[in-house]
């Protein structure tokens, strides 16, 4: 059976609203997660622009923010379809997963989680869903790597 939900961990040795900042502002994005650029309205309903040279420009959409505690988005299955706005076709489940980071302060850094859901509602097949489910893990296991390294640089 197909994951529908990936989670990865890690703690990072940097105060929540840094962490916040590497996470949500573009010229952060950019060194942990989407290379090419990205562009980011952090506010519900805002969009999201994520680009990789080898695969294209990945459109997305705010569902939730909550500064220094929850960044929550719906991101595209496919490069270069954004995704409709509210509810319908082309909006959410089927063409998209969610997305969602939880921070929680601990000790003198940050617990920060990631959770990309939704993998088993994509409309593509079983074999591309086991796929993607499978390179999400691989991608967020290294982004959250490179996110807390750089968190915890920028703040020493």
């Amino acid at each position: 059976m197909v994951a529908d939900r990936i989670e990865r961990e890690v703690y990072v040795p940097a105060p929540v609203d840094r962490v916040w900042r590497v996470l949500t502002t573009p010229e952060h994005v950019r060194v942990w997660y989407a290379f090419e650029g990205c562009e980011i309205d952090p506010r519900p309903g805002g969009t999201l622009r994520f680009r990789w040279d080898e695969k294209g420009e990945f459109h997305g959409r705010v569902e939730k923010a909550v500064p220094d505690a929850l960044f929550r988005f719906r991101l595209a299955q496919e490069p270069d379809h954004p995704l409709a706005p509210g509810p319908g076709p082309g909006s959410g489940s089927g063409h998209s997963t969610l997305v969602e980071f939880v921070l929680s302060a601990e000790g003198g850094g940050t617990r920060l989680r990631v959770t990309e859901s939704g993998i088993r509602e994509l409309s593509l097949p079983d074999e591309a869903k086991a796929k993607h489910a499978e390179y999400a893990a691989a991608t967020w296991a290294t982004a959250l790597e490179e996110l807390a390294a750089l968190a915890a640089a920028s703040h020493n």
